[in-house]
């Protein structure tokens, strides 16, 4: 007989960002519509995203995040995923790792323990982020070794390894493919897990994602190169590989499902016109990925 179990959760150590779709506002939908239950520990509360906007009021959520965790704890929780992505300053990677410590080993109700995925949010075009500093950057390194899936973008895998970073689009693609393994091969000596690099931009003009298995294993996943970039789509993207992956998928099934999925967003996002700032038009296309789940 079949034992139904109630939805499993996923920690989210994020930020909310109240316009702009990014970080908590997409994946909470993203994980509800894969049929997982997303319970948040907001990093930071901002009223929109850095990214276009100014004015913006931001709120650092940095001693809360241990008093969220203390209840978890009382409540006696268990999550199957441990999920983290922006953080705000360096204090917060050490709440982030009790967090860990506290329930990465404590099996849920499948009887497995939480997967560990860790998205370092860090900078993009071969620059890190503004609010980073040197702290911060150590910190998320050292973060990193607890990830049993890490998904940097082609910037945060050169800032987590110290390899200098490359515009992919101006290399010929084997010299772009000699690079990319180097980076996989010196962030396998920080992560012993699983590792996608994603938004690697080839000379042709596609864009690539490249991933190496627990068991050596490297894939590929070449989507064409859209010509608006949108926030917040990294988010989605470790979102679904996420969910991919706790519904048993293969790892390069799961990124090739992700980059799928984000590729269609952008595609459809431009076709009407959604101002950049304001992220992808998420909303009308969670059902593509309800109706995968159905389909299984």
């Amino acid at each position: 007989m079949k034992q139904y179990l109630p939805p499993r959760r996923i920690a989210a150590i994020h930020d909310f960002s109240c316009v702009g779709r990014c970080a908590l506002t997409v994946v909470i939908p993203t994980l509800s519509v894969m049929g997982y239950q997303t319970v948040p520990v907001p990093t930071a509360l901002l009223s929109s995203h850095t990214g276009g906007f100014t004015g913006l009021h931001f709120r650092d959520l940095t001693e809360d995040m241990d008093l969220i965790a203390d209840h978890f704890e009382r409540l006696g929780l268990t999550f199957g995923a441990i999920y983290t992505g922006f953080l705000g300053s360096a204090e917060q990677i050490s709440s982030v790792k009790r967090l860990i410590g506290h329930f990465g080993d404590r099996p849920d109700e499948t009887g497995k323990p939480p997967l560990i995925l860790i998205d370092p949010v860090m900078g993009d075009d071969g620059v890190l982020y503004s609010t980073y500093t040197t702290e911060l950057a150590d910190g998320i390194r050292e973060l990193s070794t607890h990830a049993q899936v890490l998904t940097p973008n082609l910037t945060e895998a050169c800032f987590l390894t110290g390899i200098p970073y490359r515009n992919t689009a101006t290399l010929p693609e084997q010299e772009t493919e000699a690079y990319v393994l180097s980076l996989l091969d010196a962030l396998c000596t920080l992560c012993q897990g699983r590792i996608v690099i994603t938004g690697i931009s080839l000379c042709n003009g596609d864009v690539a994602n490249a991933g190496r298995d627990t068991d050596g294993e490297v894939f590929w996943v070449r989507r064409p190169c859209q010509n608006t970039s949108y926030p917040g789509t990294g988010d989605i993207f470790a979102s679904v590989l996420l969910g991919a992956l706790l519904d048993g998928e293969r790892f390069a099934d799961a990124c090739a499902k992700a980059a799928d999925f984000v590729a269609l967003l952008i595609c459809e996002s431009a076709k009407i016109d959604t101002p950049t700032r304001m992220g992808v038009a998420l909303e009308p296309y969670l059902y593509q990925l309800l109706k995968d789940r159905k389909e299984k």
